[in-house]
This record gives C-alpha cells, structure tokens and sequence, in this order.
C-alpha cells in the first residue's frame, strides 16, 4: 500500500470511504506535473483516470485553426468528470488539459472504474456528483456565449479566476484571456482598457488587480 496516496486521499477526498482509500492507496499511482505540463491532449486514449490532490489544471478545447476555449479547472479533490468518461467507454478525449500551477494527480486505472462503482459507494456518489457539477459548469459556459455580450462574459471570467485563483490579481496577458473566451486579443485589450477608466480594475503588465470588481460582487 502507497502510503502517501493514502495520506493524500485522506486530506483532499475526506467523503471516501476507508476501505476506498485503502483499495485506492494499493491499485493506484501518483503522477507530478510541472507547470505549464500538458497533462491531456485531444484524440488521446486514456489508461487512467485523474484525482487531482495538489495545484491547479485548467481544461480547454481546441479548434480546428489551432484556437483555444477555456472550459473549466479541476481543483484539488476533484476529478476530470471527462477522463472518466473516455476512460470507461475507452473513447479518445475531445479535450485537453493543462497544468496551471505545479500539480499532482492520483492515477486510477480504467480496468478497476466499473469495479469501483458496483463495490464502493461512496465512489459511486462521487463520479456521480463529478458529472453533475461539470455539467453544470458546461451549462453556465453554453449560457455565457449564448446570452451573454462580450463585456459580461469578461467580467464573469474574471470573477471566477479571482476567486478559483483565491486572489485579487491575476497574471496573466490579454492574448491568454481572448485565448480562454474565444475573441481577439484586440477586442479584450478595448474591454479591459474601458473596465479600468471605469474604475472596476487596474492594469498593469501582464498583471490585473480586481479588488475593485470583486468588492462590488
């Protein structure tokens, strides 16, 4: 038994069961991933599923010219609800992911999936609710593009790496933020550059302070 996958299982998905945890700590594998690592990428099969334990890991999809849509991250003690899927139905992803902090995942093998399910309930509840919630997510992005301008799109986007990022400033670039919401990097810098002059943020290089915007949610 991998003690530290034990340790960590304890820490990050306390609603485990402890046979669960055990079960886990003995079948499963721990796998680092350094910034900036691709940890999944379109097209590709999948041997395990991931419980991410430490970091953070941001999942997009990817057009057809090479553009890229920001869908949502998978924080510690969650899992990706599409790895589990591909991975159970042994599809290739239409996905990928990419780690936005250094991140560590537990590895669970596709062949114990089912076994999991019908053996555990605990483990059954939680791919269950994994579905929901990223589902839901999904149903908000679909919202967003569909009933949403441009400009509320951007500060919901905002909004939500404030607070997944649990911080006021945000490091990141114009050409990253149109990246994620599927516009130009000419049309964020406009929409920006009008959020500050109205005083919901501050702008500097490569840097954006939202204390104003998420004081006023």
């Amino acid at each position: 038994m991998n003690t530290r996958i034990k340790e960590l299982l304890t820490d990050r998905f306390p609603m485990f069961e402890p046979d669960l945890i055990d079960r886990l700590a003995m079948e499963g594998s721990i796998k680092e991933f350094a910034e900036g690592e691709e940890m999944m990428r379109t097209g590709q099969y999948f041997r395990s599923t991931l419980l991410v334990v430490d970091g953070l890991v941001k999942l997009y999809r990817e057009g057809e010219h090479g553009g890229e849509f920001f869908v949502y991250y998978i924080e510690p003690g969650n899992a990706c609800a599409l790895s589990m899927v591909c991975a159970s139905q042994q599809k290739t992803s239409e996905v990928m992911a990419r780690a936005m902090q250094a991140s560590t995942a537990i590895l669970v093998p596709i062949d114990k999936m089912d076994q999991l399910m019908l053996e555990y309930k605990s483990w059954y509840y939680f791919v269950l609710e994994t579905y929901r919630s990223r589902f839901e997510e999904i149903l908000t992005v679909v919202d967003a593009i569909a009933f949403k301008a441009m400009d509320e799109r951007l500060e919901f986007y905002l909004i939500k790496q404030s607070r997944t990022l649990e911080t006021t400033v945000i490091h990141t670039t114009h050409q990253e933020i149109a990246n994620d919401l599927n516009t130009s990097r000419e049309v964020i810098s406009r929409l920006l550059k009008k959020m500050e002059q109205n005083g919901m943020i501050s702008l500097q290089r490569n840097q954006i302070d939202l204390a104003p915007l998420v004081e006023n949610v």
